[in-house]
């Protein structure tokens, strides 16, 4: 692409100012980039495409919503389709999706409806990444239930259905005089995609969903890459919930719509965050009891009353999902589409292959991000290539990746319920101890062992095992500095993973002091626990000694103190440690 006189010139003096700010140094050289649109060749020009418009880009580190907004000045007609390359290829390329192509006069259609006035229309999308790994599997069922039965159900009766990425179809006038089809903040605006639907929605768009057309989409394939994903996403919902379109939405909606909002936005990684946090507070309750004494004394009051409804309420269980929910849209849709037995057959296969830790292990992923970004913002975008890689990942870059999110929560946990084992009064045997924790120890598991072992091509592999500590190892002993990247020096990891904290407010400051303060109260009780027990046990070895003697005694025809005619033993103390 060639430059004129004017842009050189207009590219001179924005680096003289930057210069002049010390943003840049004198004679650094940086790239212009531009969005164009480019046009079809005319007759006249035979090989050249026609530059029909161009907008200047700062020098600055793009993101997709930026040129995507930019580019909606430079489109013509009256409607806009939004897709990705790699769905361009499956409608124009791919053989088996040519016919889709046909139908797009029927979907440009819809915009002129006299009866019906539809703001931008979504069409169905399918998933052909299923068969690289069990992993892409269950995310293409998941997406496949998504995209067809929970679009139809979302925008008819619902009408709560937004625009949730791509493909969709805008009416053109109708989004380009309010505000566009998507929003340029890199922070609050983090999902950028689901505030085209609420700009819609706001200003009384309707929103459709189409299933006679549909196009190709491929998804994630690496646990990697999916947790990448997620965690964008998670991270996106929830600066959602700090923004004021979920507001006014919230405020103008009827109860239903806004029932249905919120179950189907915000409020499924809400429910997430939840779940984890309850699992924490069944666990700490317990350990309270059981430390502080009053889960014995509860016990042994129950015991002597005979009251066995005390008893079995105190030794209920904490049920978490175990990736079960997850699966029941999945079945649903492959039951609508292929027959309720081939349905069966695919949930029984999807759970023999683990499919239930894999949703567990998200879950931690989704509570995590989720969490984390409402107490101290921060979202940023996550690139996860979404490439045909399923290789062995190490695990260093795995204890990067998920430490904060899933092996510290996991160790805790373990560590309560290894404590809770010692200590505790109503799981006096072991069966009755795996009955109470057993989906504790579940979680546990699967967020411990799920990335470097199950989920990880050839995790199991004795010599990978040993390539992998290596790598950990020198990973964790080079301290690094100025310049170093994190995958080259923990402490440059560490300094990333901190980074949310030196820019959160006085609330989430509060709330993660008020958080960590569970690690004082778990060692102030181990501590308590331990003292209150060797009292008791210097109490007991006492009167074992005095009973003991005071036996003796009285086979040796003597008093306990000894002070009978055939007395030999004076024990002046016996009778104060009676006492």
């Amino acid at each position: 692409m060639e430059w004129s006189t004017e842009s050189q010139d207009e590219w001179n003096t924005f680096m003289q100012e930057l210069t002049a700010k010390g943003k840049v140094k004198f004679g650094e050289t940086r790239k212009m980039s531009y969005n164009f649109a480019i046009g079809l060749p005319s007759r006249a020009e035979h090989s050249v495409d026609r530059d029909i418009g161009r907008i200047k880009q700062l020098p600055i580190q793009q993101r997709r919503r930026r040129k995507v907004k930019r580019s909606l000045s430079l489109t013509r007609g009256l409607a806009d389709l939004s897709l990705l390359m790699l769905q361009l290829c499956q409608i124009y390329v791919r053989t088996n999706h040519l016919e889709e192509a046909l139908k797009m006069r029927n979907l440009l259609e819809e915009f002129n409806e006299t009866m019906v006035w539809h703001s931008h229309s979504e069409v169905r999308e399918h998933i052909f990444t299923g068969s690289v790994s069990s992993l892409a599997w269950f995310m293409s069922n998941q997406e496949t239930s998504f995209v067809t039965i929970g679009q139809r159900v979302l925008a008819n009766p619902l009408k709560v259905r937004f625009h949730y990425g791509h493909p969709d179809v805008f009416d053109r006038i109708f989004h380009i005089t309010r505000g566009g089809i998507s929003k340029a903040s890199c922070g609050i605006n983090l999902s950028e995609d689901i505030f085209a639907g609420f700009n819609s929605t706001l200003r009384r768009g309707n929103v459709t969903h189409h299933e006679y057309i549909q196009v190709g989409k491929g998804r994630d394939v690496g646990l990697n890459q999916i947790s990448l994903f997620e965690a964008k996403v998670a991270c996106g919902n929830g600066e959602q919930v700090l923004s004021r379109d979920i507001y006014r939405l919230g405020h103008r909606f009827d109860f239903f719509r806004m029932l249905s909002c919120y179950f189907t936005t915000v409020g499924f990684y809400i429910s997430s965050m939840v779940v984890v946090i309850i699992v924490y507070v069944f666990l700490y309750g317990r350990l309270y009891l059981a430390l502080s004494g009053l889960e014995f004394a509860i016990m042994k009051q129950a015991r002597m009353r005979g009251n066995r409804a005390l008893q079995a309420a105190m030794g209920s269980q904490s049920i978490v999902q175990l990736g079960l929910l997850m699966a029941l849209p999945m079945f649903m849709e492959i039951g609508l589409e292929r027959g309720f037995r081939s349905a069966l057959g695919d949930f029984i296969i999807m759970q023999l292959q683990l499919c239930s830790v894999f949703f567990t292990f998200s879950l931690g992923t989704k509570s995590h991000y989720f969490g984390r970004t409402v107490l101290h913002g921060g979202a940023k975008y996550r690139a996860t290539g979404r490439g045909f890689v399923v290789r062995h990942v190490r695990f260093a870059e795995n204890y990067r990746m998920y430490s904060r999110s899933h092996f510290v929560k996991g160790l805790e946990l373990l560590l309560l319920l290894v404590v809770y084992q010692m200590y505790g009064d109503v799981a006096t045997d072991s069966v009755a101890y795996v009955l109470l924790t057993s989906s504790m120890w579940f979680l546990v598991i699967t967020w411990l062992f799920a990335p470097p072992f199950l989920f990880n091509p050839s995790g199991f592999e004795w010599q990978k095992v040993v390539d992998d500590w290596d790598d950990w190892t020198k990973w964790i002993s080079c301290r690094g500095g100025i310049g170093v990247p994190a995958n080259k020096a923990w402490e440059s990891w560490w300094e990333e993973e901190q980074e949310h904290l030196q820019s959160t407010g006085i609330l989430g400051r509060f709330w993660e002091i008020i958080l960590s303060f569970r690690f004082f109260i778990f060692q102030y009780g181990i501590t308590e626990h331990i003292c209150r027990q060797q009292k008791h046990f210097s109490q007991f070895n006492s009167m074992t000694v005095c009973s003991e003697t005071g036996l003796w005694s009285f086979l040796a025809g003597h008093r306990c103190c000894g002070d009978g005619p055939k007395g030999k033993f004076h024990l002046p103390a016996c009778s104060e440690m009676y006492k």
